[in-house]
């Protein structure tokens, strides 16, 4: 771990490099997030619900999409652009070392200039938890970080599920961004606004719903049984077959001076 850690370190020294233009993205990230939020605000000057859902819920499930996906975006860095890592000879490099290949490849990558977007996060959170009529007690706190936690493994396994593909094509394939990129827009509302079909899809195949729809109804009050408040850890469970996708690829990789 302190190897990580010193990784992690020097990654930080070297993004810090250049101060100015490292804190000029960080405020970029934070300042370009609020699109989002004010998209949210300005439907609702329009609309009272949409789909029996209010702004407080809204905006409440606004903020902990983005908080997760900030988190999990930062320690996945590395995997977004693993076909840059591939192509430079980094991850040969990684394959030698006797350490965990995945840590090796994370570690020097993750990305601090999204502190911006992780603040904003936190800020539009904590406006939304002032804006709402939750009543709350540590039930629904334990709910709320189970919420934003697995959230965060979540959109890891789908920054894995999308490098793995990397071993099979060389280069990155945009499209599949769909899952990682657009996972976060879609989580701007409550999935059940995009219909029961995709609700399922969500459920049971890409299990986003898991950590965002369900729990937010047991928060809300919509729901008042306890077994809502374990449907995040559920969610968990996607990040296996996204680990074995990911040795499966690499027991298939071939070094590019092969």
């Amino acid at each position: 771990m302190r190897t990580y850690l010193k990784m992690m370190l020097l990654n930080l020294e070297s993004q810090m490099q250049y101060k100015v233009s490292f804190f000029m993205t960080v405020f970029g990230q934070f300042i370009t997030a609020f699109a989002g939020l004010f998209s949210i605000k300005f439907i609702f000057e329009h609309v009272n619900m949409i789909y029996g859902f209010n702004d407080a819920d809204v905006i409440l499930c606004y903020s902990i999409v983005v908080l997760s996906f900030s988190i999990g975006e930062a320690f996945g860095g590395g995997l977004a652009t693993f076909g840059g890592i591939l192509g430079d000879g980094s991850f040969d490099r990684a394959l030698v070392r006797p350490r965990n290949v995945v840590f090796q490849i994370l570690a020097p990558h993750v990305d601090f200039t999204r502190i911006g977007l992780l603040i904003q996060a936190v800020g539009t959170l904590a406006y939304a938890i002032s804006k709402s009529e939750i009543r709350w007690d540590y039930k629904k706190i334990i709910t709320l970080m189970l919420m934003i936690v697995c959230g965060s493994v979540l959109f890891f396994s789908l920054f894995l599920f999308k490098a793995t593909f990397t071993f099979f094509t060389v280069q990155d394939l945009n499209f599949l961004n769909l899952f990682t990129y657009g996972a976060r827009e879609f989580g701007k509302y409550p999935f059940s606004i995009y219909g029961k079909t995709a609700l399922s899809i969500l459920t049971y195949i890409i299990p986003l719903a898991l950590f965002q729809y369900y729990p937010l109804l047991y928060l809300i009050g919509r729901k008042s049984e306890a077994y809502y408040i374990g449907f995040p850890l559920l969610s968990l469970v996607f990040l296996i077959p996204c680990c074995l996708f990911f040795k499966l690829g690499l027991r298939r990789y071939q070094s590019i001076g092969s």
